[in-house]
């Protein structure tokens, strides 16, 4: 009998073995649940708004925390609409006597900008031990031991929570942190050339702190905030600054109760990484419930979220698309958001085919079995795709991408007319509409200067272009660029006939980057081909991304690979990257190339406190046209985003400005169900098929032994 023991077991090994485990990476009793699910490839290193400055962060701090303004869903060009305040701000401005002036004052006439923000009473925050308290009133866990946080790893350790409501204090509280060296909030130079105050009081903080008394926030003053009451609160700027309103959709200015920052000071959290960073307190939609950095991070819904509702109006084209659907209707949907640990693509997309995550981008890998092109050579989805009702979204970000020229540089920096033609005539052999084709699959629009497509100061057509690198086709309507003779011709006027100096030597350029990725070699093959083309020898210098920042940090490089997302839809958001006092290396400013044109720094000094007009418009012009001479940059392209999402995630809009967009979203749970079920149906025929075969063989087996059996007897 043992025989068929093993025959049994064999069989039943080969059919398990062949059926397989469906590679379904979650429980049977979410099958029916609204969860939206989604990856992430690299563990968030911040989750303080204070800190943060990655959008790869931002994805789930804009779900957790709340500025007191937002961007419209739907709307397009972008709108600035209440997120938790009444409504948005409009400045008041005075003169140096204090007197109120119009609207319309020139910004050199305005010594104070008042914002007053008022936020909607009855905001709570979400659940959480900070402020938890006992029946005296007394918090609870603010005086932790060791013993008391023995074998605690996350918030959720804790045997109780509170909550309270949001006032404006918080936002204050907020302000303040940032101007705390202590903290290192990243755009706290720009702020302190803008907010009353806000540098000298960041400074009496470091001294404060390097005294042995300890600090306060309320020990020096910073007349740049101000608490008008419970629920209203000011900030006052030392000029004119129409842009600064978009400030407040920023995560920046975000809210944070003190309570949160006093309960994670304590250095029994801080031994056990339980961190404001890790496990951040907001009043958002979403909480972070789970944090396993290395496996997933799971969002569900605050409790104590107020009542929001879903837009009721959008751009045009959205209500056919079925974005308003759901108009009016109590908003977050989705109860629960999973995202789930993918370093590799392959996997995350067919996973993402099976439908296992809701969303997916497209890599270089899978483009041609995800998107097919029409007659008019408009993007769509392939068959593949369309078979399975997947939508896809196509928008440019507002985004530019550049390689950048160190300024300070003897070679490659400079502004004689030398130094300006040999950086046209790289930016000329550098031809970015091929590497678009072969490396994005189309997947850019070229940039003619920092301004990306649907931000004030942007022109298409004749009247864009950047003319030191393109020509104006009249018969195809488009820019061609210029020619390789043209580049050769500009080199050998720069000094470098031929890629050489007046000596024969080689000009040799270092390309310095942080391209470490699987299809970095390529991309640098493509490049090097490029300069030879004009005999220019480039030499590759990719190291890690912290080695990689330092070198621009000190100007340690010739030429690198940069790029910008907008912070907000205004030119300044994107000029300022070339004006002279945001220096890299001098002012630690995000002017990477260390650009510094005075004509250009006044241009700059003139525009970015004036509202959008066309005289407004002029003045961009004329910067344009500055730096398309001088070059401090390639302009490279500005990307254009592919998102695909199932039919049964409903008001996907891409929304690159708006980071807070998972409470819009609704899944139709039920028909994922359905397709799932369809999509990863098991294949059998081989189990049965092995086990007639096994069965077949196995008589002539069992005849045998049978017969054994009864000579026996």
């Amino acid at each position: 009998m043992h025989f068929f023991k093993q025959i049994v077991f064999l069989t039943c090994f080969a059919f398990i073995i062949g059926c397989g485990v469906p590679n379904n990476p979650y429980p049977k009793s979410e099958q029916e649940q609204e969860i939206y699910y989604s990856t992430f490839s690299e563990e968030p290193k911040h989750f303080d708004p204070g800190v943060s400055y990655s959008s790869d962060e931002y994805r789930f701090i804009q779900q957790i925390y709340e500025p007191p303004l937002q961007y419209h869903y739907l709307k397009r060009p972008y709108e600035l609409i209440p997120l938790t305040a009444e409504k948005v701000p409009i400045p008041r401005y005075f003169d140096a006597a204090g007197r109120a002036l119009p609207a319309d004052a020139a910004a050199d006439s305005v010594a104070r900008a008042v914002y007053e923000i008022r936020i909607r009473p009855g905001t709570m925050y979400q659940p959480h031990p900070c402020f938890a308290k006992d029946k005296t009133g007394e918090l609870l866990f603010h005086n932790l031991t060791k013993a008391d946080v023995r074998g605690f790893t996350e918030v959720k350790d804790f045997s109780m929570t509170g909550t309270r409501e949001l006032v404006a204090a918080d936002y204050v509280y907020q302000l303040q942190r940032m101007a705390d060296p202590s903290v290192s909030c990243p755009i706290f130079s720009t702020l302190a050339d803008y907010i009353l105050g806000m540098g000298a009081y960041s400074e009496a903080l470091g001294a404060s702190e390097s005294s042995a008394g300890g600090f306060s926030y309320s020990d020096a003053p910073f007349p740049g905030v101000k608490i008008v009451d419970r629920y209203t609160y000011q900030i006052i700027l030392k000029t004119k600054y129409p842009q600064f309103v978009y400030w407040l959709a920023m995560p920046f200015f975000s809210p944070m109760p003190q309570e949160a920052i006093d309960f994670y000071s304590q250095p029994v959290l801080q031994e056990r990484n339980i961190t404001i960073d890790r496990f951040p307190v907001g009043t958002g939609p979403y909480r972070i419930e789970t944090l396993v950095p290395y496996k997933e991070i799971v969002l569900v819904k605050n409790e104590h979220f107020r009542v929001e509702r879903y837009p009721s109006n959008g751009a045009p084209g959205d209500r056919e698309a079925g974005l308003l659907d759901d108009a009016w209707d109590i908003i977050p949907f989705l109860p629960r958001v999973v995202y789930k640990l993918e370093k590799e693509y392959i996997p995350r997309w067919n996973k993402f085919l099976q439908g296992y995550y809701d969303g997916s981008g497209i890599s270089s890998d899978t483009f041609d079995r995800a998107i097919a092109f029409d007659d008019t050579g408009d993007p769509r989805a392939s068959e593949l795709l369309q078979a399975k009702h997947i939508v896809l979204r196509t928008s440019v970000r507002p985004t530019t991408l550049y390689l950048g020229f160190n300024m300070q540089d003897d070679i490659v920096g400079g502004y004689t007319a030398d130094k300006q033609k040999l950086r046209q005539a790289i930016s000329i052999a550098l031809d970015y509409e091929e590497y678009i084709e072969i490396f994005l699959n189309g997947r850019g629009v070229i940039s003619q200067s920092p301004i990306p497509p649907g931000i004030f100061g942007y022109e298409a057509g004749e009247v864009g272009i950047n003319p030191y690198v393109y020509h104006w086709d009249v018969q195809a309507g488009r820019p061609v660029r210029k020619s390789l003779e043209e580049a050769r011709r500009l080199l050998a006027e720069s000094g470098y006939p031929d890629g050489l100096d007046k000596d024969g030597n080689p000009l040799i350029v270092h390309f310095d980057n942080a391209w470490t990725s699987a299809g970095a070699t390529p991309r640098l093959a493509w490049m090097r081909r490029r300069f030879e083309q004009l005999g220019i020898t480039m030499e590759n210098r990719t190291t890690d991304y912290n080695r990689f920042r330092d070198k621009v940090q000190h100007a340690n490089f010739q030429i690198i690979s940069w790029g910008w997302n907008a912070d907000y839809p205004d030119a300044e958001n994107f000029m300022f990257l070339l004006y002279g006092p945001n220096g890299r290396a001098k002012f630690g400013g995000e002017n990477t190339a260390n650009y510094d044109n005075p004509a250009y720094n006044r241009l700059f000094e003139k525009m970015k406190n004036m509202e959008n007009s066309p005289a407004r418009l002029e003045i961009i012009r004329q910067m344009k046209q500055v730096l398309q001479q001088d070059a401090p940059w390639v302009f490279t392209y500005h990307p254009v985003s592919f998102g695909l999402s199932h039919q049964w995630v409903k008001n996907s809009k891409p929304s690159p400005l708006g980071g807070n967009t998972l409470k819009y979203l609704r899944v139709d749970a039920p028909l994922r169900a359905q397709n799932r079920a369809a999509w990863n149906k098991p294949i059998t025929w081989p189990l049965w098929a092995f086990f007639g075969v096994l069965i077949l063989g196995t008589i002539p087996a069992v005849i045998t032994m049978w017969k054994r059996e009864r000579g026996r007897d």
